[in-house]
């Protein structure tokens, strides 16, 4: 298993930092927690380019991601009348459009190498070629399944698996693939809270529904019972590990302890890396202090698959 990360792909925001729960250096936090540990760390080399980012995105979209409100809207913080779109482009679309590279490195050398790829940041799975909302401006997975198709490391009858366990359901990455059939979804979410949209949720193909206030135990339960449905020959996995499963997330409505995701993500890499299938996995969500020290526990504890 190889690790993506980059230095920018921490939002350095300075007092603007405390507007959000989402602990924009975290990524930097996970790195120092695997310091000493024998996991190789490979680096995206810049930014996805823009012209990528156009191609996925529709007209509209184009025209809405130059949007100073419209972006700190999707970001989840009031509008700020001295902050440029500059600052933000800087500070946090950049950031993004290095953890969609990030991704898409991740997918390739996973459909090279046949290696579990770990990219820190990315999995903005709220995000669609015709929306951005929830802290999510680009749909990665989208883009990369984009490039990927282009570049001729995915075939157009290849079939592609995104299971998302990040506490939200993962609406926009359903919107994205709506009408595509050869890309199945297994989401695992707290049905009571954001997003509630019935018709994305009902694009998934293995939908794990559950209730705020679930726990490890029946969480694993369920997941383990879900993947046990994985039969297809998938030629390639995203996994979207949001943490904000965690009982210290204010924003995911779940009892999970930093144990319980560290298991998690062993228990879905184990069954993949059985299958014998190329794997890629994204951050997504995770808006606690405790986000970083799960994350780096995962990693430890599925660095020997």
């Amino acid at each position: 298993m190889k690790v993506i990360y980059e230095p920018g792909f921490n939002y350095q925001l300075g007092l603007l930092k405390y507007l959000h729960p989402f602990d924009g250096e975290k990524f930097a936090k996970v790195i120092s927690e695997l310091g000493g540990s024998d996991i190789e760390i490979i680096y995206p080399s810049e930014p996805v380019p823009t012209k990528v980012i156009n191609e996925y995105l529709n007209e509209l979209m184009r025209k809405l991601v130059l949007s100073k409100t419209l972006v700190l809207r999707t970001l989840e913080v009031p509008s700020i009348p001295f902050v440029s779109f500059g600052f933000i482009d800087k500070k946090i679309l950049t950031p993004m459009r290095l953890a969609v590279s990030g991704t898409l490195l991740g997918a390739e050398n996973a459909l090279k190498s046949g290696e579990i790829m770990w990219n820190l940041s990315g999995g903005f799975h709220h995000a669609s070629y015709a929306n951005m909302e929830g802290f999510c401006v680009y749909n990665d997975v989208g883009i990369s399944y984009q490039q990927l198709r282009k570049s001729g490391h995915l075939s157009e009858t290849d079939k592609v698996l995104i299971i998302d366990v990040d506490a939200h359901h993962g609406n926009g990455n359903a919107f994205s693939f709506k009408d595509n059939e050869n890309v199945h979804l297994l989401d695992v979410y707290n049905e009571d809270i954001y997003p509630t949209s019935q018709y994305t949720r009902n694009r998934v193909n293995f939908p794990v529904p559950l209730k705020s206030g679930v726990e490890g135990c029946e969480y694993l339960e369920k997941l383990t019972q879900a993947l046990e449905l994985i039969t297809v020959n998938y030629a390639l996995v995203f996994v979207v590990a949001g943490t904000d499963v965690l009982a210290v997330d204010k924003l995911g409505g779940f009892k999970l302890t930093v144990e319980d995701v560290a298991k998690r993500e062993k228990i879905i890499l184990s069954h993949l890396k059985t299958l014998e299938i190329p794997t890629v996995v994204t951050g997504g969500g995770g808006y606690s202090k405790q986000s970083a020290s799960a994350i780096a526990a995962a990693i430890k504890a599925c660095s020997t698959l």
